[in-house]
């Protein structure tokens, strides 16, 4: 599961993206991984760790509900 967004306010000089990321390590533990920043800019990074792939998904679609409630609009990650 990866989701971009964007939020862009001219008027507020604002241009900003938020990326999640569903991730699985080595050793079977599931992350999701936000980074966020300003666009043109390498941002920052944060990872929270869980035990199984539905609690990892289920903490990302949690982040994406909220930024999209902020202002922010989904596009495709490519």
């Amino acid at each position: 599961m990866q989701a971009f967004l964007t939020r862009r306010d001219p008027s507020r000089n604002m241009a900003r993206y938020y990326l999640v990321d569903v991730q699985r390590d080595l050793f079977g533990q599931f992350a999701a991984v936000r980074q966020w920043g300003r666009i043109g800019a390498s941002g920052r990074i944060k990872e929270d760790w869980f035990e199984n792939e539905r609690a990892a998904v289920d903490a990302a679609t949690r982040l994406i509900d909220t930024k999209v409630k902020r202002g922010y609009t989904a596009h495709s990650a490519a």
